[in-house]
């Protein structure tokens, strides 16, 4: 499971529960290199960023730790501002965990911050808002030093196309055009989990040097959503679809017909808002 997040209408039955006993809930602020990793959710048998980071944080604290992301990135997706939460004792050295931590794990998983957070707080359920960055290198030779991270377009991007057409996400919409429906086996097809998310920003920049960034902010997002979007909106910008498609896309509620996801090493968990 990945890139996907419980609409806000979600119960909060399965928020964490402060540990028993007695005990501090702990918020970290998390960036890695996600490029070796299988996504951040814990798998059996595969190296991801959520496995690594709950025994280098179990290896710290001499006690077993569970983490809750607020975002599940998938295979080979990165983050600067990902939100983690658990448990540890009173007393826990937050500095000294801090350099353990990311002298077990970095330059690939670096904990940038760590504090004490509010008794229940849950990286997941109590995020408002995430914001994912899409990092794309729009010129006639890729760049070595953003292989990992970017997207490397040859092919000319019509900027201002791109920014009609990314207007179109702003406000509530059903996504399934742009998401891999989740399927919850033992519940009719009225049932299934809701694809409508709420877009706050969407919006192309310019950063010189041939690059551009997506950036967009929602509620919540679902399954590869934001690589659906961006693959679509490199469509307008090649000149494959004109900007004002984009609407008719989202209405049509029929995931064949956007365009292919963008690759994942462009994208980025850039920051999630509390």
């Amino acid at each position: 499971m990945t890139l996907f997040d419980p609409a806000p209408a979600e119960s909060p039955s399965g928020r964490e529960a402060q540990a028993s006993g007695g005990g501090v809930r702990i918020r970290l602020t998390v960036a890695y290199d996600g490029t070796d990793f299988h996504g951040f959710a814990v798998q059996e048998r595969q190296r991801t960023v959520g496995g690594v980071l709950a025994e280098a944080l179990t290896t710290a604290l001499r006690r077993e730790v569970d983490v809750t992301c607020a975002g599940r990135t998938d295979r080979g997706v990165h983050a600067w501002g990902q939100v983690v939460s658990f448990d540890a004792p009173d007393g826990v050295d937050l500095v000294r965990l801090r350099r353990s931590v990311n002298s077990m794990l970095g330059p690939e998983v670096v904990v940038r911050d760590a504090a004490i957070a509010a008794s229940g707080f849950s990286a997941r359920f109590d995020a408002r808002a995430r914001t994912y960055r899409y990092t794309i290198v729009n010129r006639d030779a890729p760049d070595p030093f953003r292989a990992r991270f970017a997207w490397w377009i040859d092919a000319p991007l019509d900027l201002r196309a791109l920014r009609i057409a990314s207007d179109a996400f702003i406000g509530e919409h059903d996504f399934a055009s742009f998401c891999r429906k989740p399927k919850v086996s033992g519940r009719a097809e009225a049932d299934q989990p809701s694809l409508r998310r709420r877009v706050v920003e969407s919006r192309w920049d310019e950063v010189g040097d041939g690059v551009l960034q997506y950036e967009v902010s929602a509620n919540a997002f679902c399954w590869q959503m934001v690589r659906s979007v961006v693959g679509t909106l490199v469509e307008v910008g090649t000149g494959k679809r004109r900007p004002g498609e984009m609407l008719g896309i989202i209405r049509a509620a029929d995931r064949a017909a956007a365009g292919d996801m963008a690759p994942p090493h462009g994208l980025c968990l850039w920051h999630v808002d509390y």
